[in-house]
């Protein structure tokens, strides 16, 4: 056979290779990152997150690692150690292909499964948004408007498990993921474990779309198909987010870049019924209707008939958003939802720190710190609506999905929160129009890393009592521990690890994929 498909810039090889060359001995990542998996998914027994109702909590097993202080160490040690493991087995993954061809393919849908199999089993970790959705499930299911009751609305909301926030924010969600979350709930009559499960096969759905459309796409631009799979598909925040943490974001994205690649191979209208279907899973993705439009309108359209294809675009999408709207009267409630999160700002987002420096100063002088901070929050998200006008209006047809991607990832970087599952919309976009393998792919190892390492001491479910004299301590033990671990393998693999520290550092070979999209 020859050598499969370069990325972009790269010369098309001709010198035949043998299949058993492209990639050497994938097996041993592959295992790695198993037992990694099943190292989270018994550290999620003890400091995952539960529904009170639970019957979980009741099993001798569940009760000893979440309530006796040997189990939450082993828990969080499993957690921490078993997470960056599958980091270090995505890095060594990629570090065994030689040539991206067929094989690195197979090898990477093997540690998709072979990784993601154990975390379907796992108790939710990092986020408990999946029994918030359970809450607006209900609510759907007593016929309660969600867009305009939280779930303090409901009898016993609290035995639910969702985090404070939700119980009286109305949904940012769309019409179709109310109808799963209405399903789910009335399906399993509201069996918290049950409804995790299918709302883990919901997002399977979105993960099964990504691995068929990532290839699909990077195709499309030059971009080596089986190495846009594994830098998204295999990837530890890819995974992490998608299964174990039950976000509706792998739905979203999916559907999304389905729509994108049927848009870019002129069935448009197919592809603006299932951009149309995201946003109404997460309306985050209206975004790509302009682009949509343009891709509609084709090169070297002119203005009057760009404009006439955002038109049509626009008219097609709200017109069936607004025909799912009616379905059950809601109407577009959820515009009301997205405010919520632009109140809330996180250290390490740029927005967020520069909000926090001003806060901090402008407090020292008895001034209205926060008040001030809210104009750099805002300042942020105006810097994004320009960006994002900037990519729509100007730039060449044939980077048209790049601009996309650089207007999306405005959108994510200026917002005063950053959230890791907000990153991995953005993974598949890049790697699709071309990550180069200099600093670019480096920046991405970096990113992984680091959001492995904050997910793992973030959220984490600790019994209070476990510290009598201090009801906040042990939560603060527990992340720091789980911090401390996570953060020391990372530096292993940074500065320390013989095979992986290459990966960080200068590299001695030239760059060989130069994507010019």
């Amino acid at each position: 056979m020859t050598a499969p498909v370069p990325a972009a810039g790269e010369k098309a090889a001709t010198i035949p290779v043998r299949p058993e060359a492209e990639v050497d001995n994938a097996l041993s990542p592959l295992i790695a990152g198993f037992v990694g998996s099943v190292f989270m998914m018994i550290g999620s027994l003890g400091v995952g997150w539960l529904a009170p109702v639970s019957e979980l909590r009741r099993m001798p097993l569940f009760i000893w690692m979440r309530t006796e202080a040997i189990g939450v160490a082993l828990s969080i040690i499993l957690l921490a150690v078993g997470g960056m493991l599958l980091v270090r087995a995505w890095l060594r993954l990629g570090q065994r292909v030689r040539v991206w061809g067929l094989q690195a393919r197979k090898a990477t849908l093997q540690a998709v499964v072979v990784w993601g199999l154990p975390m379907m089993f796992t108790v939710p970790l990092f986020s408990r948004d999946v029994y918030a959705y359970i809450g607006q499930g209900r609510l759907m299911v007593e016929g309660f408007n969600p867009y305009e009751n939280g779930i303090s609305a409901l009898s016993n909301y609290f035995q639910l498990g969702a985090d404070k926030m939700w119980t009286e924010a109305p949904v940012p969600y769309g019409q179709l993921f109310l109808w799963i979350e209405q399903f789910v709930v009335w399906s399993t009559n509201v069996h918290p474990e049950a409804s995790v499960m299918l709302f883990r096969l919901a997002a399977l759905v979105g993960i099964v779309l990504c691995i068929i459309y990532v290839p699909k796409l990077a195709e499309l631009h030059g971009v080596n198909p089986h190495r846009a799979l594994w830098l998204t598909a295999a990837n530890p925040l890819f995974l992490t987010n998608f299964i174990a943490s039950v976000h509706n974001d792998a739905l979203m994205i999916g559907l999304a870049l389905a729509g994108l690649y049927y848009c870019a191979t002129r069935r448009v209208v197919l592809g603006i019924v299932l951009v149309t279907l995201s946003i109404s899973v997460k309306p985050i993705t209206i975004v790509f209707l302009p682009f949509i439009g343009l891709l509609w309108a084709g090169k070297g359209a002119s203005w009057p008939r760009k404009f006439l294809y955002w038109g049509l675009t626009a008219g097609l999408s709200f017109g069936l958003l607004f025909a799912m709207s009616r379905v059950n009267g809601f109407g577009f409630g959820w515009i009301n939802g997205l405010s919520a999160p632009g109140s809330i700002w996180i250290w390490y987002a740029p927005i967020g720190l520069m909000g926090l420096v001003v806060a901090s100063i402008a407090n020292a002088f008895n001034l209205d710190g926060w008040g001030l901070a809210k104009w750099v929050y805002d300042a942020g998200k105006l810097l994004a609506v320009g960006i994002v006008a900037w990519q729509i209006f100007k730039g060449d047809h044939d980077r048209l999905m790049r601009r996309l991607t650089l207007a999306f990832a405005a959108i994510v970087l200026l917002a005063p929160m950053i959230q890791s599952w907000y990153v991995v919309w953005l993974i598949p976009l890049f790697a699709v129009t071309g990550i180069r393998d200099d600093w670019q792919v480096k920046a991405l190892y970096f990113i992984v890393s680091f959001f492995m390492v904050y997910a793992i001491s973030d959220q984490l479910e600790v019994f209070p009592y476990l510290q009598t004299e201090d009801l906040g301590l042990a939560l603060a033990l527990a992340r720091n521990g789980a911090a401390i671990i996570a953060l020391l393998f990372a530096l292993y693999l940074i500065f320390l690890d013989p095979r992986t520290k290459q990966l960080f550092s200068k590299p001695d070979q030239p760059v060989t994929s130069r994507p010019v999209i």
